[in-house]
């Protein structure tokens, strides 16, 4: 497996949705590849994050000012 595959697997592996070969394909990889570790390990962290922002009763950090969501949300869209 090469670097490039593991990108495309990822969210496969994270679900557990590989098959048994597959994901020991993944998980070889992984141990001899510190960059894939890094990626997998950052991968993890923006989806842990991801679901804290997006919690339907996430509040704000305090040092978010009241009025940059309401620009955000107003802002035009390309």
């Amino acid at each position: 497996m090469k670097c490039r595959e593991v990108a495309e697997f990822l969210m496969e592996y994270l679900d557990g949705a590989l098959g048994e070969a597959e994901r020991r394909v993944f998980e070889g990889h992984i141990e001899d590849c510190p960059a894939c570790v890094n990626y997998l390990e950052t991968y993890r962290e923006t989806l842990r994050l991801g679901k804290i922002v997006f919690a339907p009763d996430a509040e704000l950090p305090p040092h978010v000012p009241a009025d940059l969501v309401p620009a955000i949300l107003s802002a035009p869209r390309n």
